[in-house]
């Protein structure tokens, strides 16, 4: 499960609550969060096109190796540009389900924990998605969790609904 969307949309907390309902049903999950993710894999990157690129590659080759190996992964990543996402798709291949978690920026703003978009109008942060850098929405994905108007608690029932006949056939 590839959840993509601008930064504070929800991505991650959707991401922990699908999880849990995971492990509670004896299923090997792993999450690979975007923040976690660069902090430990992708040290060292910036936040250039080719940057965002390389980490999203990175998240992808590990998402790959561990779900073919039977673990269910959720990728909880802005990942914004819609060709790279591709990329992904084409090397997981039917494992590969996209999740657009959609909020629109005021929203997201307004609940930033991180100050994210705050330093971000105030110079403070040259490249943060949705504000001085762009975010490509994907045109056809499988799932779109509208976070502005569901709970997270709702969202994560809407994509373990999804998922259910793909998980436990």
């Amino acid at each position: 499960m590839w959840l993509t969307g601008l930064p504070s949309a929800g991505k991650s907390t959707v991401a922990r609550l699908v999880e849990r309902q995971l492990r509670k049903r004896g299923r090997n999950v792993e999450v690979l969060d975007g923040d976690v993710v660069r902090r430990n894999l992708s040290q060292g990157l910036g936040f250039s096109k080719e940057d965002r690129d390389t980490n999203i590659r990175r998240i992808a080759y590990v998402a790959d190796l561990l779900s073919r190996n039977g673990v269910i992964v959720i990728v909880a990543a802005i990942s914004p540009y819609r060709a790279v996402r591709d990329e992904a798709r084409a090397l997981i291949g039917e494992r590969f389900i996209e999740v657009h978690v959609h909020a629109p920026v005021s929203v997201c703003a307004s609940r930033d924990v991180k100050g994210l978009y705050a330093k971000a109008r105030a110079g403070e942060i040259a490249h943060l998605t949705g504000v001085s850098d762009p975010y490509e929405p994907p045109t056809h994905p499988e799932v779109v969790l509208n976070t502005e108007h569901q709970t997270p608690e709702s969202s994560a029932a809407t994509l373990l609904h999804h998922l259910d006949p793909r998980t436990f056939p």
